[in-house]
C-alpha cells in the first residue's frame, strides 16, 4: 500500500503543477489554446472549440515529463 499512495502523491503534485503552469501559460502571450490547427466554430448563437493543436502538444509535453520522472525514480 505505501507504493500506491506515493504514486498517488506524485500523480497529484504532477497535476498541481500542471494546472498551475496552465494558469501561467494563459497570461503568457504564446497562444495556447489558439495554435493553428485549434478549430473554432462561430454561429449567431453559440460557438464550439476544439483545441486539437493544444491537446496534442500538451500530451507531448506530459509524456515527456513522465517519463524523465519515471526514468528518475526507477534508479
Amino acid at each position: 500500500m505505501g507504493e500506491i499512495g506515493k504514486l498517488l502523491v506524485i500523480f497529484g503534485l504532477i497535476l498541481v503543477i500542471t494546472g498551475v503552469l496552465l494558469m501561467l501559460f494563459e497570461k503568457l502571450p504564446l497562444g495556447l489554446g489558439k495554435l493553428p490547427g485549434d478549430i473554432l466554430i462561430k454561429r449567431d448563437n453559440f460557438t464550439i472549440y476544439i483545441p486539437i493543436v493544444t491537446s496534442i502538444l500538451l500530451s507531448i509535453i506530459l509524456t515527456l515529463i513522465l517519463n524523465l520522472l519515471f526514468l528518475l525514480f526507477k534508479k
